[in-house]
């Protein structure tokens, strides 16, 4: 339930207009991979991004920018055994550093002449993107993590505890 709840807000989240790069999927993913079963997990934000790209138009770089939140939703894994705050804010800080290279390389190798010059011009002209990325994943990461420990706790001890997410 609690998967489809994620794919739900991370389509809404694409197909509302807002600024560039200022969305939940990042998120989502490290909150799919530190809490949902594995097998689960990582086919969270690759739906995300696959539906809501058909709806607002694929791109020359869509492999690239759905591998790096795949990628994003394993890395998220890792918080399953170390979920503290500051693991958590370290991956989604490292989450938007590895979706910027990522992603910004497949731009480059669409859009860009392959050569070190190009290379360097996109991934300069790509820095004003990386804020409002590291802005989004850290906002949304601690407000998705931070909510659902909030309730865990609160309901912990209580019959709706058979809701909380176990894996």
């Amino acid at each position: 339930m609690i998967a489809y709840i994620l794919i739900i807000a991370g389509l809404a989240a694409r197909i509302i207009p807002h600024e560039p790069n200022l969305v939940p999927v990042a998120a989502i993913a490290l909150f799919a991979g530190a809490y949902l079963n594995k097998k689960i997990s990582p086919w969270v934000p690759f739906i995300i991004m696959a539906v809501s790209d058909v709806i607002i138009g694929l791109h020359d770089v869509v492999f690239f920018t759905w591998g790096a939140f795949i990628i994003t939703g394993f890395m998220g894994m890792y918080l399953k055994q170390h979920r503290n705050p500051v693991s958590v804010f370290s991956m989604s800080i490292l989450s938007a550093a590895m979706f910027f290279v990522i992603t910004n390389f497949g731009v480059w190798m669409a859009w860009y002449p392959h050569t070190f010059a190009g290379l360097t011009d996109c991934y300069v002209k790509a820095v004003p993107f990386l804020r409002n990325t590291l802005l989004s994943n850290v906002i949304f990461t601690a407000a998705l993590f931070g909510i659902y420990e909030i309730c865990r706790n609160l309901v912990a001890k209580t019959r709706f505890s058979a809701v909380l997410l176990t894996e």
